[in-house]
């Protein structure tokens, strides 16, 4: 069992900040929820940029990763792909990895967690029990590394859940995460909305927990 993992993100979203940057995150989330092909690029080039100016940040890619989105709340409909897997599909194209596979799957909904009260957000059990992986999409290169996408991370138990899921499938697979945007609910305002950052979501007390 993934007991952690190490995970990378590039900007910052205040939740509920007023200042000009804060305002500006909130814009970014919806820009990027709306799964606009021109600003998926922007940001996936972005995120090229960033990884070829901090050397922390550029291991979490290359020729030899296999890229896997994770998908939101609910089962897709029909063959429409979520968000991460737009991303995912862009970073490819930038040549952040070798390949993007979209083999997780949810196999039941969970609920929301930027709408659930705090107390009832989807635990990091529910979300493992809601994912699945698809043997008919393993993909046909190595799957020594493999970097979990995502749209947003909060406290991070759907990343650590999604990896638990695919190390039953690559049990000798190093697992790490990346998500374009963290959420910053504990920070009354940010600064800036660029914010290349690499940490960890860990298992503790249980429930995941994130730093930063």
């Amino acid at each position: 069992m993934i007991n952690a993992i190490s995970y990378a993100s590039c900007y910052v979203y205040s939740p509920t900040g007023i200042c000009d940057a804060s305002v500006r995150s909130r814009l970014l989330c919806s820009l990027l929820k709306s799964g606009n092909a021109r600003y998926l690029q922007k940001y996936a080039a972005r995120v090229r940029q960033e990884a070829a100016e901090l050397p922390n940040f550029a291991d979490f890619f290359g020729a030899s990763c296999v890229l896997v989105p994770v998908p939101g709340s609910s089962p897709p409909s029909g063959d429409i792909p979520w968000i991460s897997a737009h991303l995912a599909g862009e970073f490819a194209r930038q040549g952040l990895g070798n390949v993007a596979w979209n083999a997780l799957r949810r196999v039941r909904p969970v609920r929301k967690s930027a709408t659930a009260p705090a107390g009832r957000r989807p635990t990091v059990d529910k979300h493992y029990d809601s994912f699945a992986i698809d043997a008919a999409a393993v993909p046909d290169v190595p799957a020594a590394q493999i970097l979990l996408i995502d749209d947003v991370v909060t406290k991070g138990r759907t990343l650590l859940a999604a990896a638990m899921r695919v190390q039953e499938a690559f049990p000798d697979a190093r697992i790490r995460a990346f998500a374009l945007l963290r959420t910053m609910g504990l920070a009354a305002e940010v600064q800036r909305l660029l914010q290349p950052c690499v940490g960890e979501i860990r298992w503790r007390g249980g429930d995941a927990h994130r730093v930063p």
